[in-house]
């Protein structure tokens, strides 16, 4: 009976998985909203009251969609983190754990970016809570590289820091191909090098001009002319 019951519980496994993946690429392809429960029931080779068997709503879907890709994100992470105790090899395999795992998974990932706030109530808050918790970690790493580097060179802001480093991770999905010359470990390295040692890696502060020039009149910025 036991052998019976974990069978049982696989292929219900297996089907949700493939329900969530196939929802991820609709949602991606069509948007959270123009998407309807009778689309992924069609797209998934099933009846709608099937499918509503393995979710109540398409909020449920959304949700799953997301808590499972930052819970995993985060998990992996944290397993990975054991490995080394030294700062700068922590911020590699944050980068390293986040781009591969992003990159087998390119349609979650654009509905992670794009339908952050889709989501409402107790599903929002859950979702934004493992959210956080991978961004403060991630924030804790690169706070530790940041102490563990000698010298009096200026130190820049976590909070910039942080969040350009996710920008230039989740970006990908918008022109990266898995299945395209560039590998996934050369995408790694490649990222790595660049929020490590920047574009410009060698260049001296004499050739650039780091600080801006505060201007002498303020500046018009908006797309429309005066009036």
């Amino acid at each position: 009976m036991a052998a019976t019951l974990s069978e049982d519980f696989t292929r219900y496994d297996q089907k949700l998985e493939f329900i969530l993946r196939t929802a991820a690429r609709i949602f991606a392809e069509k948007g959270y909203h123009s998407t309807t429960m009778r689309d992924i029931s069609r797209e998934t080779n099933g009846s709608l009251s099937g499918l509503y068997y393995y979710c109540k709503s398409k909020d449920e879907l959304l949700f799953l969609i997301q808590d499972n890709c930052f819970g995993h994100v985060l998990e992996r992470l944290q397993k990975r983190l054991q490995e080394t105790t030294v700062p700068v090899e922590k911020l590699r395999l944050v980068i390293e754990n986040h781009l591969s795992f992003f990159a087998a998974n390119m349609s979650e990932m654009k509905v992670l970016s794009h339908e952050a706030d889709s989501l409402e109530g107790e599903m929002h808050a859950h979702v934004s809570g493992k959210k956080e918790r991978y961004t403060r970690l991630v924030r804790r790493i690169l706070s530790e590289v940041q102490q563990a580097q000698s010298g009096d060179a200026q130190k820049l802001d976590l909070t910039v820091a942080t969040y350009a480093l996710f920008g230039m991770m989740n970006w990908i999905y918008n022109w990266y191909d898995p299945r395209g010359k560039l590998s996934v470990t050369d995408l790694v390295d490649n990222i790595t090098r660049l929020f490590f040692s920047g574009f410009l890696a060698g260049t001296t502060s004499d050739d650039i001009q780091f600080k801006a020039k505060t201007a002498k009149t303020a500046e018009r910025l908006s797309v429309w002319r005066a009036p």
